[in-house]
């Protein structure tokens, strides 16, 4: 699961891993049961991670319809089960007011930080969700605004 929790003017936020200093990120996680839903993955795991209560102050929770699958670092293959090497990725989009508060998870996050769209995706260690980060300015603007903003 990646969730780029952004604000209607672009801006990400972005959460500096603790058992990893310097690598930031989107809200990550896996379901907690097979029959978790998605969306309901996805709140949860805001919740955990930033404290944003997506339903409760009216934040928009959009189901991308894209998935990834890419190669687990070696590093945190001991979270999956054995064997398992390639995880797939379900991605989502949260709309969240100007100015909302986050309440890290310290034993998960150090940090968080607002950044406009490109200087975020510049900042992500993963390439997934850089590339998730890089597809706002063409989810969220109209035509002609999301030329202009992605020739900058």
């Amino acid at each position: 699961m990646l969730v780029v929790i952004h604000t209607p003017a672009l801006e990400v936020l972005l959460i500096e891993r603790a058992d990893r200093p310097g690598f930031w990120q989107s809200v990550t996680g896996s379901l907690d049961a097979e029959d978790e839903a998605l969306d309901a993955t996805a709140r949860r795991e805001v919740l955990e991670e930033t404290g944003i209560d997506a339903a409760a102050m009216g934040g928009v929770l959009q189901d991308w319809q894209q998935q990834n699958v890419y190669e687990i670092f070696p590093t945190w293959r001991h979270r999956y089960g054995t064997g398992v090497t390639h995880n797939t990725e379900h991605v989502f989009g949260l709309t969240v007011p100007a100015c909302t508060p986050v309440v890290l998870a310290p034993r998960e996050h150090l940090a968080h930080q607002w950044l406009p769209w490109a200087e975020a995706a510049q900042l992500c260690f993963s390439p997934s969700n850089a590339a998730a980060i890089r597809q706002l300015p063409l989810r969220l603007l109209p035509q002609p605004a999301a030329a202009a903003a992605l020739s900058r």
